[in-house]
């Protein structure tokens, strides 16, 4: 939780320059994470709302890099991967009874290796008004935020090397 924190408040205080320094950092260590938000601007999501995509993917980089782990480069197929399990679970939680699924989401949240990332990307989707889905473009970006995510808690966190 504390990286999470730190991180936030890190992405908060940089400047415009800052940002795109980050992007670069980012675009040299995770370039299709960059790229899965990036995209978004293609899928008719306005320019305000990817800014929202890339300050939770600059958060969740900087966390991982002040992460005690060595992570490895989320590939296109872990992200396809992950994206076909969120829907799956997606789908398999409509089909439930209000007070199961219920149930099933606040356990899926305690249990997720990257809660406190995933906490933090629902509040500040939440805090923008972007978890309700009116549109298309809505869907696509809390899809991609959510993917993002869900490849972090996937993809093969090893502990540094001394």
């Amino acid at each position: 939780m504390e990286m999470v924190a730190r991180a936030t408040m890190e992405v908060d205080a940089l400047s415009h320059d800052g940002k795109v320094r980050l992007g670069d950092e980012v675009f040299a260590a995770q370039p299709n994470l960059l790229g899965s938000i990036l995209v978004l601007a293609r899928m008719g999501v306005n320019m305000p709302e990817v800014e929202i995509g890339l300050q939770v993917l600059f958060v969740a980089f900087l966390a991982m890099k002040r992460s005690p782990h060595r992570w490895d480069v989320v590939t296109m197929d872990l992200q396809e991967a992950c994206m076909e399990r969120m829907t799956a679970r997606m789908r398999f939680n409509d089909g439930l009874p209000a007070e199961l699924a219920a149930k099933v989401v606040t356990q899926f949240h305690t249990e997720h290796p990257e809660r406190y990332l995933l906490a933090y990307v629902y509040g500040y989707l939440g805090e923008h008004d972007l978890l309700k889905v009116r549109t298309d473009a809505e869907k696509s970006l809390l899809l991609a935020v959510l993917n993002l995510v869900e490849c972090i808690a996937a993809v093969n966190a090893k502990p540094a090397e001394a």
